[in-house]
């Protein structure tokens, strides 16, 4: 396990508790979560302590703080697209990673995992990925969890059409394994 920091940024301490940049400075400025700003610049910074005491008061759960690793849910039928993805973003980009075959239990682990990010096959028989973008974007603690589609039956035209709809991102298979990783750190650093 890495060694976790004692001074986080906004961006950090987002992605620990699945909430938006944005909330984390709403809390700062209101004197919620406590911290201190960098001399000469409006950028936050949270001491380690002073989060963890302020999840404890707000009952945000701390596993987040655990790993403070990126959370990545891979959802996809065939189980050798999962084991590949797994094992390569587990080990060489070190996300913590897990897995589901249907988006049924897409919708159970998002409850207790809180992923950053979703990678979602686009043709699931029973629960399409848009549906499960529905829910994902009408879960309030979700908001912050990034989506990025993945098919190898449609045209750029339309892979680009994910993106109107309100994905993050898309990966049109076959596709290599260092364009999941870029495809996932750019929808984490634009969300941040």
């Amino acid at each position: 396990m890495p060694r976790q920091k004692d001074i986080l940024t906004t961006g950090e301490v987002a992605r620990i508790c699945n909430v938006a940049p944005r909330t984390v400075s709403k809390w700062f400025d209101s004197g919620q979560l406590r911290g201190y700003r960098i001399p000469g610049s409006k950028d936050r910074r949270i001491p380690l302590p002073s989060l963890i005491k302020f999840m404890r008061e707000h009952n945000i759960p701390l596993d987040g703080l655990q790993s403070g690793r990126t959370r990545v849910l891979i959802v996809d039928e065939q189980s050798e697209i999962l084991d590949v993805i797994n094992k390569v973003l587990s080990e060489q980009a070190n996300y913590e990673v897990r897995m589901a075959h249907t988006g049924f239990s897409a919708g159970i682990e998002c409850e207790k995992f809180r992923p950053h990010v979703i990678l979602v096959d686009m043709h699931l028989p029973e629960v399409k990925g848009e549906d499960l973008l529905k829910m994902v974007t009408s879960n309030p603690d979700l908001q912050s969890t990034r989506m990025i589609a993945m098919t190898g039956k449609l045209s750029e035209t339309q892979c680009q059409a994910y993106l109107q709809r309100g994905f993050d991102g898309f990966l049109k298979k076959p596709f290599h394994i260092r364009q999941v990783i870029e495809t996932i750190e750019h929808a984490v650093t634009a969300s941040a």
